[in-house]
């Protein structure tokens, strides 16, 4: 019986396939004949004859559909590339990524989906989150963020948490992380060169007259403040190959170039967070660590010229006019968790909200410039006891992997690109809990993006660890 069943079996999956290839043919003749009875030209049945390809494509990569989505969406390469706009890329991937991941998951099934503590609370925290839409002060404006882009940041922790397994992955994805960071970084000090869309005649933005996300040089710092860690990761680990490591080297003084043309203090605390990391596993003396990591503040201090801001410079006496419109936003943030303690204001509702809660109006609404008030605001004191749970079991998670694997890789039993992963992403929530308390991350991709590899190189990294026990007895 079980002959016949092990002959017969891929007879049978083989003249499946045969039935199924002939009906896709079947339908594929179908929809020419109807394009072309509708528009009559050549290029159509081209583009009709070619959909089966691109179809293909997207359901045997859909890897690369998630992650070619995340790059485009948190990177906002169309914007920073104007040429790519109509395009249509991000709404492209973002259709591709769903197909796929949806087509993997119901249908062949191969990919298997998993809880993990982290994922647990990051789902009790989106809950928080979409509960709170319907006690948005503005629900218009909670629903427009929350559909548009907060809900595909949701999917996607879960799609790259789930998908990245193998060693090739992790290493594409580092990569291409490192290569965005610096086609963003060019960008940025290309600007800064030729003057373009600078604030206050000196602080550089990217694709300000398009009111881009990048049009702000705190927002911009944000985004190439993710980056450096694993452009670091790549620079400093032994046994990456030469092109990774060149990569990491160069992205890391584009990628830190450009953050300090920003000149913003919460992207020169992410820059020495980041590097504080590497150097805890490099540098044997505290002492000197601390005393480098303070020659290494004063130096990006002054090479950012933070002094000749407009705002925040040393042309201002006391608290600077950027300090003190961050107290204010706080101030407020404080208020508005005081009067809706269990939902807060709403997703994207604290600038709305400022002439409301905050007692020093200027005559303009203020963003929070600040990751935990901002979820304070939005989301409550509920909101931001579990926001900031998340961070920690992030932080405390990773450590505790970082130091497992360590050794493994000085031995050389550990694979180089899952511990450069694991530091980087250590690195990176590092830069995330420092340049947060200036820069809001709260909802955007940064602790998202580094969640979901957390939780991914967790699971290779506790598979190398099985085996090396399995080995050791």
């Amino acid at each position: 019986m079980l002959g016949a069943f092990s002959t017969h079996a891929p007879q049978g999956r083989a003249s499946q396939d045969r039935t199924v290839k002939c009906v896709a043919l079947a339908v594929l003749c179908v929809l020419m004949g109807l394009v072309w009875s509708v528009i009559p030209h050549p290029l159509v049945i081209m583009i009709v004859g070619l959909a089966p390809l691109a179809v293909v494509g997207v359901l045997t990569m859909p890897f690369l559909m998630c992650l070619g989505f995340i790059i485009f969406s948190f990177f906002r390469i169309h914007e920073a590339f104007p040429f790519l706009m109509p395009f249509k890329i991000p709404l492209l991937l973002a259709l591709a990524s769903l197909t796929a991941l949806g087509w993997h998951l119901v249908i062949t099934r191969k990919i298997q989906p998993f809880m993990t503590s982290e994922l647990k609370w990051f789902l009790v925290f989106f809950g928080l989150v979409t509960v709170g839409l319907m006690f948005a002060s503005n629900r218009g404006m909670a629903i427009g963020m929350f559909t548009g882009s907060y809900s595909k940041i949701a999917i996607m922790v879960f799609a790259i948490a789930w998908m990245v397994r193998e060693e090739k992955q992790f290493a594409l994805l580092a990569n291409m992380i490192v290569i965005a960071g610096i086609a963003i970084g060019l960008v940025a000090l290309n600007n800064k060169a030729n003057g373009i869309g600078l604030v206050e005649g000196t602080r550089v933005t990217i694709a300000r007259d398009m009111r881009s996300v990048l049009g702000d040089p705190n927002d911009l710092a944000l985004v190439l403040s993710f980056p450096i860690s694993f452009a670091a990761g790549l620079a400093l680990t032994q046994g990456r190959g030469r092109f990774s490591r060149l990569l990491g080297a160069v992205g890391y003084f584009v990628i830190a170039s450009a953050i300090l043309a920003t000149q913003s203090r919460g992207g020169l605390l992410a820059i020495l967070a980041v590097s504080g990391v590497f150097g805890l596993y490099k540098i044997k003396s505290k002492l000197l660590l601390i005393s480098l990591g303070g020659i290494a503040l004063i130096a990006l201090l002054a090479m950012a010229g933070i002094s000749d801001r407009s705002s925040g410079g040393a042309a201002e006496d006391g608290i600077d006019e950027s300090a003190k419109g961050r107290l204010y936003a706080w101030e407020a943030a404080f208020n508005m968790a005081n009067t809706h303690p269990l939902t807060g204001v709403g997703l994207n509702n604290f600038t709305s909200n400022y002439f409301f809660y905050s007692p020093h109006w200027d005559g303009m609404n203020h963003a929070v410039h600040s990751t935990w008030f901002g979820v304070l605001a939005e989301t409550g004191y509920v909101g931001l006891i579990v926001f900031v749970t998340l961070a920690v079991k992030l932080v405390v998670g990773m450590r505790r992997l970082v130091n497992a694997l360590l050794p493994l890789y000085q031995q050389q039993q550990c694979s180089p690109v899952i511990f450069a992963t694991a530091q980087s992403t250590l690195a990176g929530l590092a830069g995330f809990m420092v340049s947060g308390t200036f820069l809001t991350q709260g909802f955007t991709w940064p602790l998202y993006i580094l969640l979901a590899v957390s939780v991914a190189v967790t699971q290779a990294g506790n598979r190398l660890l099985e085996q090396q026990n399995a080995a050791a007895r």
